[in-house]
């Protein structure tokens, strides 16, 4: 693969990254900058470590992972769509999100598990992969900050609305991985 090739591609998995920080702007968290650059470097970091993973592994991914990686990836976009949902229906007193260690390391795998089978790809391909693997986890990084910052825009939205269209989007994620 060429580097432009790479480029687009680490683009291409960088765009769950930036849809789950911009659900996560949109919610108004408690310290915004903090988030926003935590779920940046989880997803960053995930994002260039995956493919390293899945370029080694190669012949035990197809053998055990990919049979059920994307209802994995279903499971978990879904649980935390569902969450969202449900705590918007909760009487609370402006309740505001704090991303806590649990939930990043959860979004990093499921924004993540595409970027484990580009690994895959690479190895396929004879590229090596510690260039492309900076480059994704870059390209994510960049990407989540630019989602987060543009959910922050909307933040202005009632927190109920916010956290169901959020939910509702995660959970879209998680349908649009069984595909």
């Amino acid at each position: 693969m060429s580097y432009i090739e790479i480029f687009l591609l680490a683009l291409a998995l960088s765009v769950d990254a930036c849809i789950v920080s911009f659900s996560y702007g949109i919610l108004g968290v408690k310290h915004p900058k903090r988030e926003k650059y935590l779920l940046s470097v989880f997803t960053g970091i995930f994002q260039g470590v995956m493919p390293i993973f899945g370029y080694f592994l190669t012949g035990f991914v197809i053998d055990f992972i990919s049979p059920v990686a994307k209802f994995l990836v279903f499971l978990i976009f879904a649980w935390l769509g569902i969450k969202f949902i449900t705590e918007s229906f909760e009487k609370k007193q402006d309740k505001i999100i704090c991303l806590d260690i649990k939930h990043l390391l959860l979004i990093g795998i499921a924004t993540s598990i595409d970027a484990f089978s580009a690994g895959i790809s690479l190895k396929v391909f004879g590229n090596f992969i510690l260039k492309p693997a900076c480059l994704i986890g870059l390209i994510t990084f960049i990407n989540s900050q630019l989602g987060f910052s543009i959910g922050m825009k909307f933040k202005n939205i009632p927190i109920n609305f916010a956290q169901i269209v959020s939910g509702i989007i995660l959970i879209a994620l998680g349908i649009k991985s069984l595909f």
